[in-house]
């Protein structure tokens, strides 16, 4: 099978990013302990499918947010999947607030991602390449490490392996956090209504992408499916974070994932940390970077084209590399 290298000229048609594509379907699925998971599903046009690509969104994200990408990949001969995580998106909410991110902790969604790899992966052709963004990418980077999930290859998008916040040492923002999930109930919103704390609504564009169409395509889903709106999160899921990211942070977890993983990140991201990027793309064994500077905000994948096609050509080139079509 030829390249599948990214062109978005040569496609046949526009994409309507505010419409759920006429091959894809939606559906729920049960977790172990009967909780619903939304997920998204292409079947694929090929007769010889590509492969098949699990794409897992960030914090507060849901999957419409990302059906132009999505399509993309099923255009390019992909069998495509997208899930949102338990308590955000279409999959429900955990804490006492609709609008408030919340879980228990970050194993919980180590563990739904298990099962759904499990089945999803007997019913879809290989290779099979697990992506996330954000919070997705810590979740997937998670999973690897613990043997939750074996994709043959990994594409991790600004993944959130530090949050960006004050600089202080891991260990003692973490403290902080326990403390405020002690004096108070841990399911309150850590931080009013933005992405990052201290940041009001007006500048929340800014933090996500410069294409203001793109971001305004998700203030639309937010109107026309109001149960996926999602704002801060809360103390717990902020302790949760960091207990997690600490989880990474020890000596010998990610020097133990041995399967080629892509890392995308830009040095422009306010949400995460770029040098926690760039310092994990060196302790995996097969780590790969792809580098976006100040042209580039968070949502790399919803960024304008200029951005958003060179992240799609190197995940591409990647794919053919290190996931080539089974013969």
């Amino acid at each position: 099978m030829p390249s599948q290298t990214f062109d978005a000229q040569s496609q046949p048609d526009p994409i309507d990013r505010r419409a759920i594509p006429a091959d894809a379907r939606e559906s729920l699925w049960r977790a172990s302990d009967g909780h619903e998971i939304r997920r998204i599903d292409w079947p694929g046009r090929h007769a010889s499918p590509r492969g098949s690509i699990l794409f897992l969104p960030g914090r507060g994200d849901f999957y419409e947010k990302y059906l132009e990408t999505l399509e993309d990949w099923h255009r390019a001969g992909w069998r495509v999947t997208a899930a949102d995580w338990r308590g955000q998106g279409g999959s429900g909410r955990l804490g006492g607030h609709p609008h408030t991110g919340h879980v228990e902790d970050f194993a919980d969604w180590v563990a739904d991602l298990q099962v759904l790899w499990s089945v999803w992966t007997s019913g879809t052709p290989g290779p099979h390449v697990l992506l996330g963004h954000s919070m997705g990418g810590h979740l997937v980077m998670r999973a690897l490490t613990e043997g939750a999930a074996s994709p043959d290859a990994a594409v991790l998008v600004a993944p959130m392996l530090g949050m960006a916040g004050p600089p202080l040492p891991l260990p003692i923002l973490h403290a902080v956090a326990k403390l405020m999930t002690r004096i108070g109930d841990p399911r309150r919103q850590a931080w009013k209504w933005s992405e990052k704390p201290g940041e009001d609504l007006a500048g929340r564009q800014d933090l996500l992408t410069h294409d203001i169409n793109r971001y305004q395509d998700e203030l639309w889903w937010r109107i026309h499916r109001p149960e996926v709106l999602m704002g801060p999160a809360s103390w717990r899921w902020v302790e949760r974070a960091y207990a997690s990211t600490r989880i990474l942070e020890a000596e010998g977890a990610l020097e133990r994932v041995t399967i080629p993983v892509l890392m995308i990140s830009t040095a422009n991201d306010k949400l995460v940390r770029h040098d926690a990027v760039l310092r994990a793309v060196q302790r995996l064994p097969n780590g790969e970077l792809l580098e976006f500077d100040k042209d580039a905000h968070h949502e790399l994948l919803r960024e304008v084209d200029s951005v958003r096609h060179g992240a799609m050509e190197g995940i591409a080139h990647f794919l053919d590399l290190h996931a080539p079509a089974e013969r």
